[in-house]
């Protein structure tokens, strides 16, 4: 299958984009912001497309107006170009719970789920629109996405968010809605013969008060990223807003060192306090050799130098830029890897290295996200 995203590089896209391309049944067909101002690269666009997931918006404006403008504007180019060409793929819509609020933002979503619809019907297309409640995941921008990216970004920077309204906000992670979106792309119309319209309202997965959050991502601050233990990551709205706020906390945080106890006997090191189950492991690696080049999706983990001298990289997938991070036994030291990271550890020694592992899900060979190998390291 062929799928294109509009707003590819966004928040939600971007995520899309990256699970979708760990799949060998789906090849996705790149998007720029600038074809919907080039109709020739915009008819191509859809042209080569089985289904389009339309997640281009924008969401936030000191005038709403503009909001509702810019958001009909790309609903109507893509209807344009799929006109001119006659193409008539899948169009996946996200659309808004805002639709039932009196703003200008909720009124371009359903104005926008309208004019898609009658495309359609008129040309045999196919649409689902998803009515999406509030994302969060890492990534989000913050004072753009969601209050759950401000939050994370202000407290992660040592900041104290101000809550306005203490409401209790429905929320679902953005890895959620990227398995919904997925699931709707394989859904098969023939069962709605004569309608070739989908309305699909997603609901909230977690319902969780303002302040709730807060103080969460307060106590990741002070026991997490202060002092270095992990918290319960059993539950699955805990350990997606860990992922969330990790991604928040600033890289010259790492590397971390450990407080070292000598007495004539020799060291003692803690290497990880944790509220949550895990596994640790520890390596060797002779001098010049890299380990790693891959990435995870929702586990969290820890490497720990404890002999030799080590080189960590880290880079986000889907960009160029390379953290990198310097380590030396004679100073143990640790650094954590954010999901959606491809990491790896380089011995630039002439000794032995020593490393040790600390994950928060034991090892599973049956589970992809134990190691998703990065082809471009």
């Amino acid at each position: 299958m062929k799928i294109g995203i509009t707003g590819q590089a966004g928040f939600v896209g971007s995520h899309l984009f990256n699970t979708l391309n760990l799949r060998e049944d789906i090849e996705i067909v790149p998007f720029k912001r600038a074809y919907f101002d080039t109709p020739a690269a915009l008819d191509s666009f859809v042209d080569s497309c089985d289904a389009i997931v339309h997640l281009a918006a924008m969401n936030r404006h000191e005038d709403p107006q503009v909001i509702y403008d810019t958001n009909l504007h790309l609903v109507d180019a893509l209807i344009g170009a799929l006109e001119r060409t006659g193409a008539a793929p899948h169009i996946v819509f996200s659309s808004s719970t805002q639709e039932a609020n009196d703003n200008l933002y909720g009124k371009s979503k359903k104005e926008g789920k309208q004019r898609l619809s009658a495309w359609a019907q008129k040309s045999g297309g196919r649409l689902t629109s998803l009515t999406i409640p509030n994302v969060f995941g890492p990534f989000g921008k913050p004072n753009y996405n969601s209050v759950v990216a401000t939050f994370c970004h202000k407290v992660a920077r040592g900041e104290s968010p101000e809550i306005i309204q203490d409401n209790e906000i429905g929320l679902i992670y953005v890895n959620e809605l990227v398995a919904e979106i997925i699931e709707a792309l394989t859904f098969d119309f023939d069962a709605l013969q004569p309608s070739r319209v989908r309305e699909l309202p997603i609901a909230p997965r977690h319902l969780v008060k303002v302040s709730e959050i807060l103080a969460l991502l307060l106590g990741y601050r002070e026991n997490y990223q202060q002092n270095g233990v992990f918290p319960d990551l059993t539950a699955d709205f805990g350990r997606a807003l860990f992922n969330t706020y990790r991604c928040y906390i600033p890289q010259e945080h790492y590397p971390v060192h450990f407080t070292k106890h000598t007495d004539p006997r020799g060291s003692f090191v803690e290497i990880t306090r944790a509220n949550t189950p895990g596994q640790f492991s520890f390596s060797t690696t002779v001098p010049g050799i890299t380990r790693g080049n891959h990435f995870h999706t929702r586990k969290a983990e820890r490497f720990a130098v404890i002999q030799g001298k080590a080189r960590i990289e880290l880079r986000k997938i889907g960009t160029d830029q390379v953290i990198t991070y310097d380590l030396d036994g004679a100073n143990p030291s640790y650094v954590d890897m954010p999901i959606w990271y491809t990491h790896n550890i380089t011995n630039t020694g002439d000794t032995e290295l020593i490393t040790l592992f600390w994950i928060n899900e034991p090892f599973d060979p049956e589970d992809p996200d134990t190691y998703f190998e990065d082809v471009n390291p």
